[in-house]
């Protein structure tokens, strides 16, 4: 039992898909439209099987981040933890866009010993190359990167902080995610490592899940250059995901489909010191809300 143990808490730690009926992580704003400076935003973070519902596991916010308008990074107040989620509030005293941010990368190692027992390992690039051996047995490597996001604006849009970073599964918005309206159609691109992430299936599904026998999931996929659209139904919140790297849809990052195309599945692995390609695993999500 403690070999199974080990493993899903490693892919819990960083947010990675696990199955079609795991769970979805995701971010809960209390506002995300507000007309003047000087107020909060509370944010919740869980892992839950409803949208957006406390059932399940919090998320740890060891890599969170709030993104000022003019690009500052502003410190979360009352943050907590709890048994079913975390929550902090997000000061806002600038006229413009923010964004928040939990972001992980890392890698994961396993390999046996002299003995034949399995080791196992979890950490950063830098780190693997002094801590994992370097022709150790049976080695297997795979590189995961997270991202969980949502967005505030306060008074006049602003657009410096959706600029992409360039490392991992990004959302760049060609619609500006706090100008959402239903009956309208949003248009968004998604970058791998800042380059077009070209045939990603993308599960946008509307909160209240508990209250409805369907998710009522949407989906799309990326064109050649990333980019995707969605036409939303009705207002609301709702959770937005994609992820490279193989399996299901649907877990807290959500995966991309067995029916997904090659570049969903495979994408190109980075090399690790100039040696052979490591697997590749990323994830996306957002949670995004539609005003009437």
């Amino acid at each position: 039992m403690k070999s199974l143990l080990k493993p899903l808490s490693l892919l819990l730690a960083l947010g990675l898909p696990l199955s079609a009926q795991a769970h979805k992580s995701w971010f809960l704003p209390s506002s995300t439209v507000l007309s003047e400076v000087g107020h909060y935003v509370t944010v919740d973070a869980a892992v839950s099987n409803d949208l957006f519902y406390f059932d399940h596991n919090p998320v740890r916010l060891d890599s969170l981040a709030i993104i000022a308008p003019d690009g500052s990074r502003l410190t979360p107040e009352n943050v907590a933890t709890g048994h079913y989620r975390s929550t902090f509030d997000v000061p806002l005293p600038q006229v413009g866009t923010y964004k928040i941010v939990n972001a992980s990368s890392g890698m994961f190692a396993s390999w046996k010993d002299d003995s034949g027992q399995t080791k196992r390992w979890r950490g950063s690039a830098e780190a693997f190359k002094k801590e994992v051996p370097a022709k150790a047995r049976d080695l297997q490597v795979t590189l995961a990167d997270n991202r969980l996001e949502t967005f505030v604006t306060v008074g006049k849009p602003s657009s410096e902080v959706l600029a992409p970073t360039g490392s991992g599964l990004e959302l760049v918005p060609v619609t500006h995610p706090n100008d959402l309206v239903a009956g309208e159609t949003a248009s968004f691109k998604l970058l791998l490592d800042g380059q077009p992430a070209a045939g990603l299936k993308v599960s946008v599904v509307p909160g209240g899940t508990r209250y409805r026998d369907q998710q009522d999931e949407i989906t799309a996929t990326t064109g050649a250059d990333g980019a995707f659209a969605i036409t939303w139904p009705q207002a609301g919140m709702y959770w937005l995901n994609a992820a490279i790297g193989g399996g299901r849809m649907g877990g807290p990052g959500g995966e991309a489909g067995e029916d997904a195309p090659p570049a969903a599945k495979a994408p190109k692995a980075k090399k690790n010191d100039g040696e052979a390609p490591v697997p590749r695993r990323a994830s996306y999500t957002a949670t995004l809300e539609v005003l009437p």
